[in-house]
């Protein structure tokens, strides 16, 4: 059988490639190198990102395209210097490559075209609040291969990034640090709205987490059910990790100042809460 390395594009003999083990070590060499390069940038661009506050997106956009950068260098090292492949090989090692792709590489192939056009397009950026499926969270890292968030509740999903390309991405903040915030409360039919929605709206301005300018105002929304009231509370947060303390900021102060007030939460009826009079 001849060795698909060994022909040429026109049928002719072409000598084998040589890869010694001093070869095989420097090859490597360039990819721990590479991979420590790119782990300490990112390292050192996440504490400058996170001194820097309200600025913080604009240096963790280059976490991506350097690591991309480093990386690509790394295998065009490998490949055109340290094995100093011909064209005629370049070309038989493709066609190998596209055969091992077609037999079991296609998803890895998948992810990586997904990380770059993530990186090109950018429907997200290391910092971001997004949503997609079932997780919600912070992106905390952009790969080659796969995407990581941390959920509020302290847990590492890693996504592989070719689901971003083929799902809907909710992205709350889109490379800002301020983030909407919202809060809702529910109030029996009886209670005083009025003062109910001047308690949220009180309670909104006056965090210490709140973001509010013209152009980022606090708004109270009520909306009339069958058998209770619903008071919404949106604001903007000064920082997206504050998101979770303006919440619990927010609903404390509203609950002990409805308690103060005499506004009661709404009582389910006797058939339980989604029951409806006769049509």
């Amino acid at each position: 059988m001849v060795n698909p390395l060994q022909v040429g594009t026109g049928g002719e003999a072409v000598p084998p490639v040589a890869i010694e083990a001093g070869t095989v070590l420097n090859a490597l060499v360039v990819m721990v190198v590479a991979y420590v390069v790119a782990r300490g940038l990112s390292f050192v661009l996440t504490t400058v990102a996170d001194r820097l506050e309200h600025h913080r997106f604009r240096v963790t956009l280059l976490i991506p395209l350097l690591k991309f950068l480093v990386y690509g260098g790394a295998l065009y090292l490998v490949v055109r210097i340290l094995f100093e492949l011909t064209s005629t090989q370049l070309v038989a090692i493709s066609g190998l490559l596209g055969a091992a792709i077609g037999l079991g590489l296609k998803d890895l192939l998948a992810d990586l075209v997904g990380g770059v056009i993530l990186v090109l397009e950018q429907p997200y950026q290391v910092g971001d609040k997004v949503g997609l499926g079932d997780h919600y969270g912070e992106i905390t890292d952009i790969g080659l291969r796969s995407t990581s968030l941390v959920t509020p509740n302290d847990t590492l999903v890693v996504v592989p990034n070719f689901v971003f390309l083929n799902q809907s991405i909710s992205n709350a903040n889109d490379g800002e640090t301020a983030m909407l915030a919202v809060v809702e409360f529910y109030i029996g039919v009886d209670a005083d709205v009025g003062r109910a929605h001047e308690i949220v709206e009180e309670a909104l301005v006056t965090s210490p987490y709140v973001y509010v300018t013209e152009t980022h105002p606090a708004t109270v929304v009520v909306e009339d059910d069958l058998y209770y009231r619903t008071i919404t509370g949106k604001a903007y947060v000064n920082d997206l990790r504050n998101e979770f303390a303006f919440k619990s900021d927010v609903t404390e102060r509203v609950l002990a100042a409805f308690a103060e007030a005499g506004i009661e939460s709404p009582r389910a009826p006797a058939g339980g809460i989604d029951e409806r009079p006769p049509e």
